[in-house]
């Protein structure tokens, strides 16, 4: 046994409480500016406490070829935000005694195969059903699929006859397929689409005038969906809006969900065991929590309560935060899913405006020759590792995805930029690394990790490939809807860059075959007849994961 000691969480820590509304407005403003630059793509927010605003405001464009500025009343996707207002349209139904939660989705969607299985209405809203996530199938989406317009039926029909990912009940796993069925059952219990039905039964209801299912139709103030970095926008990839459906398909403004917000926590829409259903943890058929309720997530940090919920579709990402101890809501909806995440900063915004002690980690200049200290592999548990990447002077961290950059704050401390999430390494009586402790989005609890390797495992060499090869592969590659792969020529080098994270060189193993360096990952390209390549499939953790380029 080996003893520990351990970085403290002290040193620079700052902290940042709100001092006044006024002084808070300006610096939400500097915030949403600073993350948001004024000629690309950018966002609007909002922040409100006990029904006052405490800040309204945008920054960057809403259609960056005529150079119109977003306002804080411009209208974007909302993504699975969505979600929140099919679940209570869900129990909107259940109160009017047409429907219960506990129901057998066979009751009102008797085709649909539960393959012996009984699958409820609330197994759907908890994303506990097993029913397998239909934007997850390969191919789907690189084939053009997503584009075609497509009726409830026809939709449903795309995933209903994959094998089950597990038992209803007994794992938690993001499914779109499962909302795509509530609004079906929505349909079919209302006699209405599922647009009449939220038009009629929530919007005109609660007077969002600026609140939408998704479309062809000319909508107001409209903001266009970008993709990209600055240098490289592009306008975002097509998706025909009958396929996000009841789980994607709302469109909205930051007023009209601090209006939804206000109204369903006031019980002007719910009764309160109704809203008492959405906002608590599921448990699973082994008792364990979920962190998700019915179309929101719900959590603790900071000493609030938080339930939130995040989006994303092509060409938009957005954030909405509720704090209902002080009834504080704060949303921040983006016309580009390429740049920071609104979730960070639409929780930075509700917690300062709480007034809670937020840790803002500072960057010191640190000695990239130290890094190798902690470059290894971390056991986090029996089936999941973390490794440490040093590379051109910078250290990253690498889970699953992409890697993502660990910026230090003092020693033996780190942060990711435009996050909670931070870091220590732990180190024995002798000065070894010997572990981590990651604390997610700023919650006190550590997830620890032993460090069982010092090495990561070795790359190929590289291979001769002329750089004009490269030309034929620059390129923009779609995912998945606002997930895409950059590939660019840089000179005489190739790089490619994921969504949301760093650029990283790609190192030639054959013409169409390349390798990278800071991730166990290879990238292989497809040409058409002209030579020039039409899609890549990336090959990472004994998956395969294809892309079809779309530029």
């Amino acid at each position: 046994m080996r003893s520990v000691t351990r970085s403290a969480l002290a040193g620079i820590t700052l902290y940042v409480t709100l001092l006044c509304p006024a002084l808070a407005a300006t610096q939400y403003q500097k915030w949403l500016t600073e993350s948001y630059p004024p000629d690309g793509p950018g966002a609007a927010a909002i922040v409100v406490k006990n029904n006052k605003v405490l800040f309204r405001g945008a920054a960057g464009l809403a259609e960056i070829e005529l150079g119109v500025p977003l306002t804080p009343d411009s209208v974007f996707r909302l993504g699975s935000i969505t979600k929140q207002f099919t679940a209570a349209g869900i129990l909107l139904l259940e109160e009017q005694s047409k429907l219960s939660v506990t129901d057998n989705i066979n009751k009102y969607l008797p085709d649909y195969p539960t393959h012996g299985y009984e699958i409820t209405i609330e197994h759907l809203l908890t994303h506990t059903s097993g029913i397998a996530n239909y934007t997850d199938i390969a191919g789907y989406i690189d084939n053009g699929s997503i584009r075609k317009d497509l009726s409830t039926e026809e939709l449903v029909a795309v995933f209903a006859n994959l094998p089950m990912d597990f038992a209803p009940g007994a794992e938690w796993r993001y499914s779109n397929s499962g909302y795509v069925l509530l609004g079906a059952i929505i349909e079919k219990v209302s006699g209405q689409s599922y647009a009449e039905f939220m038009q009629t039964a929530i919007f005109d209801k609660l007077g969002m005038t600026h609140t939408y299912y998704g479309g062809l139709q000319i909508i107001p103030k409209r903001a266009l969906g970008y993709q990209g970095t600055a240098g490289s926008y592009t306008n975002a990839t097509f998706i025909s809006m009958t396929q996000p459906h009841a789980a994607g398909s709302l469109l909205s403004n930051v007023d009209d969900l601090s209006k939804w917000t206000n109204a369903l926590f006031n019980g002007e829409l719910l009764s309160s065991a109704s809203l008492e259903k959405m906002t608590t943890n599921h448990k699973l058929n082994n008792d364990e929590l979920t962190n998700y309720g019915y179309g929101f997530a719900v959590a603790e940090r900071f000493g609030e309560q938080e339930i939130a919920h995040n989006g994303g579709i092509n060409g938009f990402s957005t954030a909405g935060v509720w704090l209902p101890k002080q009834k504080i809501y704060a949303a921040v909806l983006s016309n580009n899913p390429d740049t920071p995440g609104p979730d960070f900063l639409a929780a930075r915004m509700a917690f300062d405006a709480a007034g809670a002690k937020l840790p803002k980690m500072v960057a010191i200049k640190a000695d990239p020759e130290s890094f190798s200290e902690y470059v290894g592999v971390y056991q986090i548990n029996p089936d999941e590792t973390r490794s440490v990447i040093a590379r051109d002077g910078k250290l990253y961290t690498q889970r699953s995805g992409g890697p993502s950059e660990i910026v230090a704050s003092e020693k033996d401390q780190f942060f990711y930029p435009g996050s909670f999430t931070h870091l220590t390494f732990n180190r024995d009586d002798g000065g070894k690394v010997i572990g981590m402790n990651m604390y997610h989005g700023g919650i006190d609890k550590a997830e620890p990790a032993e460090r069982i390797s010092d090495t990561i495992q070795e790359t190929p060499e590289a291979a001769k490939v002329s750089p004009e090869v490269y030309d034929l592969l620059d390129g923009t590659y779609e995912l998945a809807p606002g997930a895409n792969l950059r590939v660019r020529r840089d000179g005489g080098r190739l790089t490619v860059q994921m969504t949301g994270q760093p650029e990283f060189e790609a190192f030639p193993m054959a013409p169409m075959r390349y390798f990278l360096k800071v991730v166990d990952a290879q990238i292989e390209f497809t040409a058409g007849d002209d030579g020039r390549a039409t899609r890549l499939v990336i090959y990472q953790g004994g998956g395969e994961t294809p892309a079809s380029r779309v530029d």
